[in-house]
């Protein structure tokens, strides 16, 4: 199964608005402080309340999550330039970037649950902040928007190793 790093952004009801969205990420590359280049790669789908989302995938990243400190720094360093990007995007309602992000929450979702949105990363339109209650935990993004700061992708062992795993649970099971 992949575990796919991206930034997962929804756009709204327009399908023209998220193409324009997308078209300011498709085919951006970077080179990564590894030397390796990673290049953007873009679709577009509508959820199941009909609004539209924009699904960006960097190249050059690991499917399997954080399997390695390395892996974690790396998607954090993409994460990083995908936040500095999308402070210049045209028009989205909110996004998020992390490892298995996609259509994180539906706009009436995540509406309901404005007490306990928890996620660090995540950018709101202010007019979305304020429909969620204006939380103090958001921060300025950029004209137009909000956040809670990104903290970066974690690697944690214990998650990546079976081995480790396995020897935590015959720790569990003394006693």
């Amino acid at each position: 199964m992949a575990w796919t790093f991206i930034l997962s952004a929804e756009c709204g009801v327009e399908q023209a608005g998220t193409e324009r969205f997308a078209q300011h990420f498709d085919q951006i590359s970077w080179v990564l402080s590894n030397g390796k280049q990673s290049q953007c790669r873009t679709s577009i789908f509508q959820d199941i309340e009909e609004n539209w989302w924009c699904r960006v995938c960097p190249s050059g990243i690991s499917e399997i999550g954080t399997d390695t400190p390395e892996s974690a720094y790396l998607m954090t360093e993409l994460g990083i330039l995908l936040y500095q990007r999308l402070q210049s995007a045209p028009l989205f309602r909110y996004a998020l970037v992390g490892v298995e992000v996609d259509e994180f929450r539906t706009y009436s979702e995540l509406i309901e649950e404005s007490s306990t949105l928890a996620f660090p990363g995540l950018v709101l339109a202010e007019t979305v902040w304020q429909a969620v209650g204006s939380s103090s935990a958001f921060r300025p993004f950029s004209p137009r928007y909000v956040w809670k700061l990104y903290e970066g992708e974690v690697y944690k062992p214990l998650m990546a190793s079976p081995d480790l795993k396995s020897k935590l649970n015959e720790l569990l099971a003394v006693g």
